[in-house]
């Protein structure tokens, strides 16, 4: 029995919008002035395809970051919550998270570039914070973390953090294996924690506050 006609283009269309947000993520993360048309000739479509599911350069944009987000998030999900202590569940989760927007360095630098409301940031790490909110409240609760502090705030400041960490290893100003260690090292005081248990028995010392590591 042939599929009906409707089905067929719908799965024609899906195919080719997946194929277009495929080929913006990469050829925007190497040239993130790129035409419309280069992205069309990079996803094997024609322009006016783009535009019959992107109406505009920001309407693409906006559903690349939402792929990123929902690969991020599901990196976040794959860890074990029940896996290990509140901590180490944490760390595990943030390092999962960078794990996945580390390979997108200069597309995300023009997406942070764009100017956003307040509230299209919040909705925009809604997702994310939820996942870190529920690690946070288990830790509080098992006696791990400091109780003193909003939990809201606790979240916020997590999120700032891996954002500062980030920026600091884009700009040469920390090597990636020191940006995540000193990351950790800011969470755990942050939060009131212990090392966890399964930490690496030595780290790389971070460098000293005035110190330029590389670059910049």
């Amino acid at each position: 029995m042939k599929s009906p006609p409707a089905r067929n283009r719908r799965a024609d269309a899906l195919r080719s919008r997946a194929a277009i947000l495929d080929a913006a993520t990469q050829v925007l993360n190497v040239d993130p002035d790129a035409s419309l048309e280069a992205i069309a000739g990079a996803a094997g479509v024609t322009r006016p395809t783009v535009y019959a599911h992107f109406p505009s350069r920001e309407k693409l944009l906006l559903a690349v970051v939402e792929r990123i987000t929902d690969e991020a998030l599901a990196a976040m999900d794959a860890v074990d919550l029940s896996a290990g202590t509140a901590t180490e569940t944490l760390l595990r989760m943030i390092d999962a998270s960078a794990h996945v927007t580390e390979r997108y360095p200069v597309l995300l630098r023009m997406i942070s570039a764009q100017p956003v409301s307040a509230e299209t940031d919040r909705d925009r790490h809604l997702p994310v914070a939820d996942r870190i909110r529920q690690v946070i409240e288990q830790g509080q609760q098992a006696g791990e973390f400091d109780d003193r502090l909003p939990v809201d705030w606790l979240v916020a400041s997590t999120i700032s953090l891996g954002h500062t960490a980030s920026t600091e290893q884009d700009a040469g100003r920390l090597p990636a294996t020191v940006a995540r260690d000193v990351l950790h090292a800011s969470l755990l005081r942050l939060l009131g924690a212990a090392e966890p248990a399964d930490a690496p028995a030595s780290r790389p010392s971070p460098p000293a506050a005035n110190a330029r590591v590389s670059g910049g």
